[in-house]
C-alpha cells in the first residue's frame, strides 16, 4: 500500500480535532449515500414502469406483423404462407383484417379502429386475458336463424362513449365506407357498408388503445369490406418462447421478398420507444445534477480536513515527501469517502427495491393497474450510478486539492 493512501484511511477512520470537520466528513458521506440509492431506486423505478406498459402493449402488438409495402391489402395465396407456418421459430400466424368504421347506437356513435381477428388471436397474444368485462367472444352460432351472430370487444373508452356493457341485448350497427363509392353519396346504405353485432365485453390496455380499437370477427370484418376469404392486411405472428425473433424476422423477410415489411414491436411503435428512452436518459441526467450537487460538500470537507492538517503537512514536506505526493493523500481520502458512499448507496438501493419487490410497500392506488409500483433492477443501472458519482466525486476532490 502506497503511503498517501495508508495516511488518507487513517484520515478517514480517525477522529478530527475539530468537531465541525466529523459533522461535515458524515454530511458529504450521507449525501452522497443517499442520492446515489435515490439515483437507484428511481431507475429501478422507471425500468418497472417501462416493462409494464410495454407489457401491455404486447398483450396488443403482436412480435412480428406482415404487411404490404404497396397498397392496403394481401392474399394469402399469393405468398408463401404454409412456409411461414412451418418456420420453426414461430408458434402461431393469425390473419388480420383491419379498418376504420363507425359505430352506432341510437344517439351515440364512435370512430373506431375495427380490427378483425380469428380465432387464436386472442390467445396468441394474451388479448384474451385484458377482458375486464364480459367475456371474449368474437362469433356463436344462432339456432334460430341459422347463421352466425358476430360480436364486438369494444376498448373501455369507447363502451363508455357508447353508453353499454356486455349485458346490452341491442345489437351496434357498424359502419364501413364503400369502396370506390362517392363520399357525395345521398344515403347511409348507398355510402356505407353496413353489418350487426353485439357487444361481448370491454378491454382496458392503454389510454390510446381503449379509445380507439374494437375487435371483431375476421369474417363479419370481410364481409363488410366485401374481401375474399383469402384477403387480409396483415398478419400477426407469434414465435416460440425460446426462438430468437430478430433471425425469425429475417428468416421471413428473405421468405417474402422487398414486397413486404416484416415489423417487430419497436418497429410497431418507434416513437413510443424513442420517448420512453430519451425520458429515462433524461430523468438520469437530471439526478446526476442532483448528484453532483451532494458532492460539492466534499470541497467543504476537504478544505477544513487540509487545514486541520497543516502541522501534518509541514512534516511530510520537510521529511522529504513531494507536494504531489501531499496532495495525493487528500485527494485519496475525498475518494475514499466517495467510494464508501457510493457503495452504501448502491447497497441500500438495493434493499429499497428488493423490498418493494417482494412485499409493494409503496401502493399506487386502488384503480391501477398493478397495486404497487413496480421495480424492476438492471446491472446497468447499478453500473452507471457508481461510475457517475465516482466522477463525479472525482472531478470534484481533484479541483479542491489543486485549488487549496
Amino acid at each position: 500500500m502506497k503511503v498517501s493512501t495508508f495516511i488518507a484511511l487513517r484520515y478517514l477512520f480517525s477522529r478530527k480535532e475539530k468537531t465541525v470537520i466529523n459533522l461535515i466528513s458524515w454530511i458529504s458521506l450521507i449525501g452522497i449515500t443517499v442520492s446515489t440509492m435515490a439515483l437507484v431506486v428511481v431507475m429501478s423505478v422507471y425500468n418497472g414502469i417501462g416493462e409494464l406498459t410495454q407489457s401491455l402493449y404486447n398483450v396488443f402488438d403482436p412480435e412480428l406483423i406482415v404487411e404490404p409495402v404497396e397498397g392496403k391489402t394481401f392474399r394469402t395465396t399469393e405468398i408463401p404462407y404454409n412456409s411461414i407456418v412451418n418456420n420453426k421459430g414461430v408458434a402461431n400466424v393469425s390473419q388480420i383484417v383491419e379498418e376504420n368504421a363507425w359505430i352506432t347506437l341510437r344517439q351515440a356513435e364512435a370512430i373506431v379502429q375495427l380490427r378483425g381477428v380469428d380465432e387464436s388471436y386472442g390467445a396468441a397474444c394474451g388479448l384474451d386475458t385484458m377482458v375486464r368485462e364480459g367475456t371474449y367472444l368474437l362469433k356463436a352460432p344462432n339456432p334460430e336463424t341459422g347463421h352466425d351472430d358476430y360480436f364486438l370487444i369494444l376498448g373501455y373508452d369507447i363502451m363508455v362513449r357508447l353508453g353499454v356493457n356486455s349485458l346490452t341485448n341491442i345489437p351496434l350497427s357498424v359502419h364501413i365506407p364503400k369502396r370506390g363509392t362517392s363520399s357525395f353519396a345521398l344515403s347511409i346504405d348507398g355510402a356505407f357498408n353496413n353489418g350487426y353485432a353485439y357487444t361481448a365485453g370491454t378491454f382496458i390496455i392503454q389510454e390510446d388503445i381503449n379509445k380507439l380499437y374494437v375487435i371483431s370477427d375476421i369474417d363479419f370484418v370481410r364481409n363488410l369490406m366485401t374481401y375474399s376469404p383469402d384477403e387480409v392486411t396483415a398478419l400477426a405472428i407469434s414465435c416460440v418462447k425460446k426462438a430468437n425473433v430478430a433471425k425469425v424476422k429475417k428468416e421471413l423477410r428473405q421468405l417474402l421478398g422487398d414486397n413486404f415489411t416484416v415489423k417487430d414491436r419497436h418497429e410497431q411503435k418507434p416513437l413510443y420507444y424513442k420517448i420512453f428512452r430519451s425520458e429515462k436518459l433524461g430523468v438520469f441526467l437530471i439526478l446526476s445534477l442532483i448528484v453532483l450537487i451532494s458532492t460539492l460538500s466534499l470541497i467543504a470537507s476537504l478544505s477544513l480536513l487540509i487545514i486541520n492538517k497543516r502541522r501534518d503537512i509541514n512534516v511530510l514536506l520537510s521529511m522529504g515527501m513531494e507536494q504531489n505526493e501531499v496532495r495525493r493523500i487528500f485527494r485519496n481520502e475525498g475518494i475514499l469517502i466517495a467510494l464508501v458512499g457510493v457503495v452504501a448507496g448502491l447497497v441500500l438501493g438495493f434493499v429499497v427495491c428488493l423490498i418493494q419487490q417482494y412485499f409493494g410497500l409503496i401502493k399506487l392506488g386502488n384503480n391501477a393497474i398493478v397495486e404497487a409500483f413496480p421495480v424492476a433492477m438492471r446491472f446497468v443501472d447499478f453500473l452507471a450510478a457508481f461510475l457517475v458519482v465516482t466522477l463525479l466525486s472525482s472531478i470534484v476532490v481533484s479541483f479542491t486539492v489543486r485549488k487549496v
